[in-house]
């Protein structure tokens, strides 16, 4: 009989998995992937910009994990097929993919001009469409099962003023997200989606005003920010086919109680 250490270990644990993690030089899908990475998955950082990924690799290599970067960017179709070429060919496989690469904007409705709305929803819903077109074909295509983790938005449960755009391209990928997990059931080839509350980060740092900052303290009831870190555990149930085998089409909210709070 394993002990209760061994037990958990196993039901989290992604050795022998392979997970691309779109986003990955970020704050917030870079801590996703050393997550996963001390799991025992070989993770492949994919971003624009491989000094922002290697601090991330040298920790994840210090603590014995493997790791790699490759550039890409998100919404090109052509790219994410080379990406997944370029995986295929150096780890063999794709068993987790996770969709991260997103963008933000605090522009007053009426002032949007069309530029800064086309960018966004092409970053943040066609980067999240192509994505799961490429890697869930393939997924699909092996018949071995995988894991799509798609990254959600308080924005898109309960709209949040002064992000228009954002909010409304969020919605739209928790809408795809869940057809696609009730398209690909059967196939076992989950698609989930991780819904962060408020974590500062490099995308919504210059929206955090400090009017901004004491009216979403007011409306957490654990009175603080999330800590990048507080992803892994929802991240590491998500990706492992034990502890996750059975979930589908979710919204995993991590957000200090965000969505709770009404009065």
């Amino acid at each position: 009989m394993s002990t209760p250490s061994e037990y958990l270990t196993s039901l989290y644990s992604l050795s022998g998995k392979v997970a691309v993690v779109i986003g990955g030089t970020g704050e917030l899908c870079g801590a996703m992937a050393e997550g996963m990475a001390g799991a025992g998955a070989e993770v492949v950082l994919v971003g624009r910009n491989e000094e922002k990924a290697r601090p991330r690799l040298e920790r994840i290599q210090a603590a014995g994990g493997k790791g790699y970067f490759v550039s890409a960017e998100a919404s090109e179709k052509a790219a994410l097929q080379q990406l997944l070429d370029t995986v295929l060919k150096r780890s063999g496989k794709v068993d987790i993919v996770v969709n991260g690469a997103g963008v933000n904007s605090a522009t007053p409705y009426l002032d949007i001009a069309e530029d800064e709305f086309d960018r966004i929803m092409k970053i943040n819903v066609k980067g999240v469409f192509l994505g799961c077109q490429i890697f869930g074909k393939y997924l699909v295509d092996r018949g071995e099962g995988g894991s799509i983790i798609n990254l959600g938005s308080m924005s898109a449960v309960v709209p949040l003023s002064r992000v228009f755009t954002y909010s409304a391209s969020k919605a739209a990928v928790h809408n795809l997200s869940k057809n696609l997990a009730r398209e690909w059931a059967t196939k076992r080839v989950r698609v989930n989606l991780l819904v962060p509350g408020f974590f500062p980060a490099e995308q919504n740092r210059k929206i955090l005003s400090p009017e901004r900052v004491a009216s979403i303290m007011g409306h957490t009831p654990a009175k603080r920010f999330g800590e990048a870190r507080e992803l892994i555990g929802a991240t590491l149930l998500l990706a492992s086919d034990t502890a996750g085998g059975f979930i589908t089409g979710s919204e995993i909210i991590v957000d200090g109680g965000f969505h709770a709070m009404t009065i």
